[in-house]
């Protein structure tokens, strides 16, 4: 994946979904977008609203590019060298803004989260929707001022967050999260078959012992029988 990124990504790929026969792969990768969220685009679920941008008319990508990468799935397209040199993004600190217009649907997009991802702390929740920690506390207990209208969104419909934000941040809470002593004790437990053969093969053993020491009981009761009888003789 290259790491040139072609202008207003978002609005390149929905022209590029709705105008070429390229797969999600090749459209996420050229887009640095992920392959789900284009397949949102196709369905019409994310980009809501968002005008299509060719990027022939913008010379970012070839006719003939394009062509080429239908014909190959495994083909990557490649980003014309723009002529005009734009100034590198500066990465965002703190929390995620988010525009007044889709403020309102970040209590749904919490409780989304909360029911589906639970391992999520508040801190990724911050950063993915761009709320506050009291929010989110109060959406938990149920005192938000709206809990009774409120319905679980998912925040990438909702264009709260991308996609790889997302699958990053639960992949991190994964690795973080603790194994449980279920878990611990479930990964030494013996299969039924192995315990169930050791009993089987004990127990011949205990009938043998069992009959061996009946027969030198009675040798010995045999024995002491014939020594009396010759005392008394």
């Amino acid at each position: 994946m290259s790491t040139n990124v072609p202008l207003m990504p978002k609005a390149t790929a929905v022209w590029l979904v709705d105008n070429t026969a390229l797969s999600f792969e090749q459209i996420g990768d050229f887009c640095k977008l992920h392959p789900l969220e284009v397949k949102g685009i196709a369905d019409g679920e994310v980009a809501q609203g968002i005008k299509g941008l060719d990027p022939i008319s913008t010379g970012q990508l070839a006719r003939e590019e394009i062509a080429l990468a239908e014909k190959d799935p495994n083909r990557r397209l490649k980003l014309l060298e723009s002529k005009v040199r734009l100034p590198e993004q500066k990465k965002r600190r703190g929390p995620r803004y988010t525009p007044v217009s889709r403020r309102h649907d970040r209590p749904n997009a919490i409780l989304w989260l909360l029911r589906n991802h639970a391992e999520l702390k508040d801190a990724q929740i911050i950063r993915l929707v761009g709320t506050t920690k009291a929010t989110i506390q109060s959406i938990k207990e149920r005192t938000h001022w709206n809990s009774a209208q409120l319905q679980p969104m998912d925040p990438v419909t909702l264009g709260l967050c991308s996609q790889i934000d997302l699958d990053m941040e639960v992949q991190k809470a994964a690795k973080d999260r603790p194994t449980s002593p279920a878990e611990e004790r479930g990964a030494t437990l013996l299969p039924a078959d192995v315990t169930t053969a050791h009993e089987e093969a004990e127990e011949p053993r205990g009938k043998g012992r069992e009959s061996l020491d009946l027969e030198t009981v009675f040798a010995k009761l045999g024995g002491s029988r014939k020594g009396e009888e010759e005392e008394e003789e």
